[in-house]
């Protein structure tokens, strides 16, 4: 079993399918993940599962691989319950996790963009366009930035986790590119696959990051460094000439109008 703690899910879910189902009953989604690179320990490790929920969760592990053998379920490293912090977010991290409420607000808008889609009108191709804008100035360049440009250079970059989240933001660049050359070739079945693969991948990246990767990230700072991401967010906000509110009045207009449609 010790083998296989040093494989990537993505490897060990193509050999044993099943896993993914076990993975899925602890709320670990690394089927929908495109980069799927974390290894087996590490997933383990980064889940905040109780010891009897990892014990658990190893067991069903080990039998899905060993269908015929009883296997000493391993023990996963991890820090001493005592050196571990309650889950309650540090400022820094709990300004990018409050950043994201906007983001989601976004995305759940983005089916009902979808169905109304128009790329003839200048409303409606406007309403593309300011969508995109907030992918690309609210969340990508006011807080993907952040987070790559200040966050993860506290931590090894080279580290799997991470990795995964470069590869998203990269993705959903892509995406917003190819958004961008549909609409002027007006082709509003590319735009909408492309939103809604843009939808898709933010649910899965945000719900990693609040749920998964800050809770582990603040367990790794001193309260030194938490001080010293509080200063430096507070000073890449103050030279990003972005308002918020600009986008957060944009939500509340189409929120606005999508709730009049269905009155």
């Amino acid at each position: 079993m010790d083998e296989y703690l040093n494989k990537g899910i993505k490897e060990i879910i193509a050999e044993f399918p099943e896993i993914e189902e076990v993975l899925n009953d602890y709320d670990i989604g690394c089927g929908p993940c495109e980069v799927g690179i974390c290894q087996l320990k590490d997933i383990v490790a980064i889940h905040r599962l109780s010891e009897d929920q990892e014990q658990q969760l190893m067991a069903r592990i080990a039998k899905a691989i060993y269908p015929d053998q009883d296997i000493q379920v391993p023990q996963v490293e991890k820090k001493a319950e005592a050196e571990v912090k309650r889950f309650a977010y540090s400022s820094p991290m709990k300004k990018l996790v409050d950043e994201h409420v906007l983001i989601k607000r976004w995305i759940a808008l983005i089916p009902k963009v979808v169905e109304n889609l128009d790329v003839e009108s200048e409303k409606g191709r406007r309403l593309i366009l300011d969508g995109i804008d907030m992918i690309r100035s609210y969340a990508d360049k006011y807080h993907h930035a952040k987070e790559e440009e200040i966050l993860f250079k506290y931590f090894d970059e080279n580290t799997d986790i991470l990795q995964v989240m470069h590869a998203d933001h990269t993705r959903g660049r892509s995406l917003v590119k190819e958004m961008l050359v549909a609409l002027d070739q007006k082709d509003p079945k590319t735009i909408a696959e492309n939103l809604m693969a843009y939808r898709d991948l933010l649910t899965e990246h945000i719900r990693k990051e609040d749920e998964i990767l800050f809770p582990w990230m603040d367990n790794q700072l001193s309260n030194h460094q938490v001080g010293e991401l509080f200063s430096k967010f507070d000073a890449v906000d103050r030279q990003i000439d972005l308002s918020p509110d600009k986008y957060a009045d944009f939500i509340d207009r189409l929120e606005k109008e999508f709730e009049k449609q269905e009155g």
